[in-house]
């Protein structure tokens, strides 16, 4: 059962939802205040390297 709920989540739910949902239990593994903010920089790196700014314009 358990794993049906799972796939059933996962059809119902957006790329980005989960993308979000997976950056929110990442950040919420830090254990101090450096090590979240270390989280949290590398997580803007990441999308900063998928979204380059200079192709937005």
């Amino acid at each position: 059962m358990f794993l049906l709920s799972r796939i059933f989540l996962f059809l119902t739910k957006s790329a980005d939802e989960r993308d979000r949902a997976r950056d929110d239990a990442y950040l919420a593994e830090a254990t101090d205040i450096y090590d979240l903010e270390y989280r949290m920089k590398k997580l803007d790196q990441r999308s900063a390297a998928r979204h380059p700014s200079w192709m937005s314009n």
